[in-house]
């Protein structure tokens, strides 16, 4: 019998917390969020990315990850990248930011589509989405401020 038939990859998934309970932001407001995440948005004007910020039950900071990276019109979140992470980090909910290089600050119904589905997803993992932010290089939109965060 050939020993290589059962050769199986090993997978690795690792979170490694940096700073203590205490040392986390907490998040309070859509505005908070916005600060932070603008922060890791490299290329804001140029090309479209979506992060993820993961809380623990109190709204502090675990961690923040890039979901995905495209193109000036648009970028392609699967929910199972989101989900994974926020199992990971063990996470209590999360926030999820992208920008519009265009500069428009309106929800598209991909955008929305892609929240309620997500939303949806977390929910049936005892998680829960607290806002999505469509970020620009001069402002931002909260749809949990906007009422379409259910």
């Amino acid at each position: 019998m050939n020993k290589n038939v059962f050769v199986i990859s090993e997978i690795k998934i690792s979170y490694n917390p940096k700073l203590k309970n205490s040392e986390r932001p907490k998040i309070t407001t859509s505005k908070e969020a916005e600060v932070i995440f603008r922060s890791f948005f490299e290329n804001i004007d140029y090309t479209e990315s979506m992060y993820a910020m993961f809380l623990n039950h109190g709204n502090k900071v675990l961690g923040i990850k890039m979901i995905s990276s495209g193109g000036t019109a648009g970028t392609v979140c699967d929910p199972k990248n989101v989900l994974q992470v926020a199992l990971k980090a063990h996470a209590s909910s999360f926030i999820l930011a992208h920008n519009h290089p265009s500069g428009t600050m309106v929800a598209s119904q991909a955008d929305q589509a892609l929240t309620t589905k997500i939303a949806s997803a977390a929910k049936f993992h005892d998680m829960n989405l607290l806002d999505h932010l469509i970020l620009s290089s001069e402002d931002y939109y909260s749809f949990a401020d906007n009422g379409l965060i259910t």
